[in-house]
């Protein structure tokens, strides 16, 4: 281990990983910062915290299994889907929903819904960090402890422009819609067919994607109201 700190390609490795991170943390970070936004102040910490937490834990044990879980087939038309659903639902959210269900229950929601999304987010993600690793179990936890103050900062300081711009949660939404349309394209079942209708399907699926989690989820608030 000693002997692998010493060198250099060691060091040029570990600052590829922090840029990796830098560039993959924001879609994780806009994510907790809008499953806790509607939690008690003195309850977003926590949120942000254990949120942050167990989206780490799971990218350990998806950067184990990523490369055979990506070779599955329509494992990533699965979880496009379930991810166009986490956007819907985080925006037409109401705010004062839950106001009677106790802060531990609202907690525990939060979290929940943050691994979840980070679940399906990460399956590509981790790729980035295992690459740079190149093999290394050292740089392996290295990039992985890097995410953790990232992540949290990142998601904190997204709830303070939140609260200052309410728009950004309908922005946040968008996000992961247009993330789970990358997700789509890159589902090697659909490519064959998405590249025959034309290379405009490449940026035009994630942004019809944001589109129809912002509609969604506006028509969903209206039949509320």
């Amino acid at each position: 281990m000693f002997a692998e700190l010493s060198q250099p390609q060691f060091w040029v490795a570990a600052v590829e990983i922090v840029i990796v991170n830098i560039l993959l943390s924001g879609d994780n970070a806009v994510v907790i910062a809008l499953a806790c936004r509607n939690l008690p102040p003195a309850q977003r910490k926590w949120g942000v915290f254990w949120g942050a937490f167990g989206a780490i834990a799971l990218r350990v044990v998806l950067t184990v299994f990523a490369v055979s879980l990506l070779d599955l087939p329509w494992l990533k038309l699965v979880g496009g889907l379930l991810l166009l659903w986490i956007g819907v639902k985080l925006i037409a959210e109401e705010e004062g929903e839950g106001g009677e269900v106790e802060g531990s229950n609202r907690l525990m929601s939060a979290v929940k819904t943050v691994v979840v999304a980070d679940l399906v987010m990460s399956l590509d993600n981790v790729l980035g960090v295992a690459a740079a690793a190149n093999g290394s179990l050292v740089l392996l936890v290295f990039g992985l402890l890097v995410s953790v103050p990232l992540v949290i900062a990142g998601s904190a300081l997204i709830l303070k422009l939140i609260e200052r711009f309410p728009i950004l949660i309908v922005g946040g939404g968008a996000l992961l819609g247009y993330i789970a349309g990358e997700m789509f394209v890159r589902e090697p079942v659909l490519m064959p067919w998405l590249e025959a209708r034309g290379h405009w399907t490449h940026w035009g699926v994630p942004v019809a994607c944001a589109v129809l989690v912002v509609a969604v989820a506006k028509v969903m608030e209206r039949r509320r109201g």
